[in-house]
């Protein structure tokens, strides 16, 4: 099973792939999609549409997973968090993939053990959980970790 996670946002997009065989995880692709700040929403939303686009079409995920939204203490940026997940979850259904929402709390508990782990915890445990991969960045990272809390939830 192939499973595309998604770690969505307006700036930076996070994408992981890993491959689960069994209990097995492994590694097989991971990336950041990042948008110019000065752009129209609409011309960011395409962007990040198209390259996630781009990413299944090139790699053939038989699912993804994506975390689910949170509130912000700012609503502008819940609304901005909101259309850039809307426009990977497009890219998704587009391709007609099924698509798992997990809450953040869930990720940390699938990937570290506690829902309250830190990001450096959940960074820490993929290279225990997926020895030499080399991550993109934070929001790469991020992505990893959704498709391992997926990989385990099913």
């Amino acid at each position: 099973m192939l499973i595309l996670g998604l770690d969505p946002s307006l700036s930076c997009t996070g994408w992981g792939l890993v491959r689960s065989e069994g209990s097995r995880l492994s590694h097989i692709a991971n990336g950041q999609v990042k948008t110019d700040p000065n752009a129209p929403m609409a011309a960011r939303l395409a962007q990040l549409s198209r390259e996630i686009a781009a990413v299944i079409a090139e790699h053939g995920p038989d699912r993804a997973a994506c975390e689910e939204v949170f509130l912000n203490k700012n609503p502008q940026s819940t609304l901005k968090l909101a259309q850039a997940r809307g426009a990977v979850l497009a890219a998704c259904g587009e391709a007609g993939l099924t698509v798992h929402e997990h809450a953040a709390r869930l990720v940390k508990k699938a990937v570290v053990g506690t829902g309250a782990a830190e990001k450096a915890q959940v960074q820490a445990m993929l290279k225990v959980l997926l020895p030499g991969v080399a991550v993109a960045g934070s929001d790469a990272a991020d992505a990893l970790a959704v498709a391992i809390a997926d990989a385990h939830l099913g």
